[in-house]
Formats: C-alpha cells, structure tokens, sequence
C-alpha cells in the first residue's frame, strides 16, 4: 500500500526491510489489557442524542476528550463544530448513507452466518494514511481529519453527508503474525457527489477512485486493535480455507459504529485476487 494510496493489492510483505515499522506480536503481548481494550462507556450516536436535545456543543466536545484518552488520543478545541455538526446531521441512523454492493453468497453453518461474498462498484473515496504509535491513534486521528473534510472544509464549503462503514486498510505479513503501523482511513463520497467529489482542504485527504471489487466479510464486535485484528484476521483466513483466492497481505476494517462506541459493529474484509 503507497503512503498516498488507498487501494489494495496482493504480493508478499514478509521480507526483512518491510518489517520495519510494523508491530510484532511480542510488542502486542506486551500492552497492558487496559491499554487493548475500548474505553468508551456508550455510543457516540447515544450521548449526541441527549446532547443535541441541549444544542452543547462543549458537552459534546468533552465527551469525545474524555473517550479519546482512553485511546492516548487528543481532540482539541477545533473539533467542536465538526462534531456537533455530525452529530446534528446524523440525528437518527436512516439519515446514514451506506456503500452499496451486490450480496453475491452467504456462507452458514449450524445457522450461524460465518461470512458473506459481496460485491461493490467502482467509486470516489476520500482517503488519508496515517502512522501513528497504535492502530487506535491512526484511525481516530484520521477519522477526525475527515470529518472536517465532510464537515465545510471542502471546496463546496457544505456538509457532505456521512456514510457507512468507514473502512481502514492494514497491511500484514504473509503469516498474518506482524501488522504495520501504517494504515488508510477512508470515506465513501455520498452518490449526489460521487460525480464530481468535492476537493478537500487538508492535502493529506487525497480523493480516489477504487476499482470494482469482490471482497469477503465477516462481522465482529468490539474494539478494533491490532490484537482484535490479527485475530480476526486469522478466523477469516481459517473460514475461507483458500488463502489463494484473496490477497494475503491487504485487508480492510470496516467500522459502522463510531470509534467511541464500547461494542462497535465491525466487519473485516477480504479482497478477492482478480
């Protein structure tokens, strides 16, 4: 995966010089349990609907400092209209885009659904690559500079309008055992801008076009680290029982839920080798 790009693409990553900056499992072994688990008490989407009955935007701001540094995260005073602005504009969960794809298969056992086999279309994403000291850094400080992309800071100067999921793309060893600290925050541009994508005024928010995919998901609550992710991961790879079918050394996270969200609803996406 390019710095600047988003897309992903196969090949192997297990050679000496490409380990650097990736963290090893005994790094992961040696976090606290605390530090690897989610701190947050209740769901943004929950607190913001209390919180927009009393127009606070300070209350709401103080909210997210205080579930970020849970995280080592810092949320400073520039985010306080972005986020009463998503909050206001996502009051309800029906007023939330998703990215749209085509349920190619379900795979189930005993009832239970094990993955999915989707696909989705050619599309604009904005996209940032971040490489902060976790995995938890990277998409919280990326996910925030994006949402003062949706939030004005753009060339319409308007709220673009939120979709779902917010996807990450990590990259990992051939073995799945080490995963690097770099990873790509994107967002979906709603089908009204999808046309023309408005241009954002942070220069690290590039706007890109992903090629049509088949990708292979799987659900899973919960905090995303690089500990949930390598297992997750590894479930997958075990499930499919065909690690030659996808691309064995890029993934994606997709989120549903906001990162302050104590049982997020996450999937981890597989792509297909075309």
């Amino acid at each position: 995966m390019d710095r600047g790009g988003c897309q992903m693409s196969g090949g192997d990553s297990g050679s000496s010089t490409e380990r650097n900056g990736m963290i090893t499992l005994e790094d992961l072994e040696s976090f606290s349990e605390d530090q690897l688990s989610d701190s947050g008490n209740g769901s943004l989407e929950e607190e913001a609907e209390t919180m927009e009955a009393d127009d606070s935007s300070d209350r709401l701001l103080h909210y997210w400092q205080e579930v970020a540094r849970g995280h080592q995260v810092e949320v400073s005073q520039e985010m306080a209209e972005p986020i009463q602005q998503l909050s206001s504009n996502n009051y309800g969960r029906s007023q939330r885009e998703h990215v749209p794809f085509t349920l190619l298969m379900r795979k189930e056992k005993c009832g239970e659904l094990l993955f999915e086999k989707r696909h989705y279309e050619k599309g604009h994403w904005a996209c940032i690559t971040m490489r902060e000291d976790t995995y938890e850094q990277s998409i919280c400080y990326g996910f925030m500079k994006i949402m003062r992309y949706i939030c004005q800071q753009n060339s319409v100067g308007d709220y673009l309008g939120m979709t779902l999921p917010i996807v990450t793309v990590v990259r990992t060893n051939e073995d799945h055992s080490v995963i690097s600290q770099e990873v790509t925050v994107a967002y979906f541009l709603p089908v009204e801008h999808q046309a023309q994508p408005p241009q954002p005024y942070d220069n690290e928010i590039i706007i890109e076009v992903w090629p049509a995919a088949t990708v292979y998901t799987r659900a899973f609550t919960g905090p995303t680290n690089e500990v949930t992710i390598i297992n997750q991961i590894n479930a997958m790879a075990e499930l499919l029982g065909s690690p030659g079918v996808c691309v064995n050394d890029s993934f994606i996270v997709a989120g549903y839920t906001n990162p302050a969200h104590s049982h997020r609803q996450n999937e981890i996406w597989f792509l297909e080798r075309r």
